[in-house]
């Protein structure tokens, strides 16, 4: 989701994790190039928010070792092996709402990630244990590498997304303590 966060291990463990997905995903040519996906997971709307927009939350699901300075200018990052970041600035949020973030790409698209896309998610409620979640991602430009971000993010996001989702019916991701790298 939202760059970096893909990285080939990571990428592994969701398709591991959740072979049929359970992340609805649109590609939007108009009214501007958009990726829109949703996920509805089996959590309420405080426990969704909360895996979103903390540090023990996203460590639960997204990496064992993630940063949230849950403020506008503040960090919504993770910390991967080998001084990789993946995440973003958070731009604005409402409370169990709206998360709106300036998402850095994969290294291996630098001028995406030093450009950054919009990632916007956005929580409804859709029952008393349950909570539809809508990750909108814009500012595409266009270009091969900007192209090429777009098709790696589609998939990306989408398994991590599926990765919240699973944290919801599998319970918390146990990552390994140290790298095997």
């Amino acid at each position: 989701m939202i760059g970096s966060f893909a990285t080939a291990a990571l990428l592994t463990l969701a398709t591991a994790a959740a072979p049929a997905s359970p992340v609805h995903v649109e590609r939007q040519s108009a009214p501007e190039k958009a990726l829109v996906f949703t996920v509805t997971v089996p959590a309420s709307i405080d426990d969704t928010w909360a895996a979103l927009t903390t540090t023990d939350g996203l460590e639960t699901w997204l990496w064992r070792d993630a940063r949230v300075d849950l403020h506008a200018g503040g960090d919504w990052l993770v910390l991967y092996p080998g001084g990789k970041t993946g995440g973003g600035t958070v731009v604005s949020f409402e409370p169990k709402r709206r998360l709106e973030l300036r998402a850095m790409a994969p290294e291996w698209f630098p001028h995406v990630r030093a450009e950054r896309t919009k990632a916007v998610f956005e929580l409804a409620s859709s029952g008393p244990s349950s909570t539809t979640v809508t990750l909108r991602q814009t500012g595409w430009k266009d270009g091969k590498e900007w192209d090429d971000a777009y098709e790696y993010l589609a998939k990306g996001n989408a398994q991590l997304l599926a990765q919240l989702a699973a944290r919801f019916t599998s319970g918390p991701m146990h990552w390994p303590a140290t790298d095997a790298q």
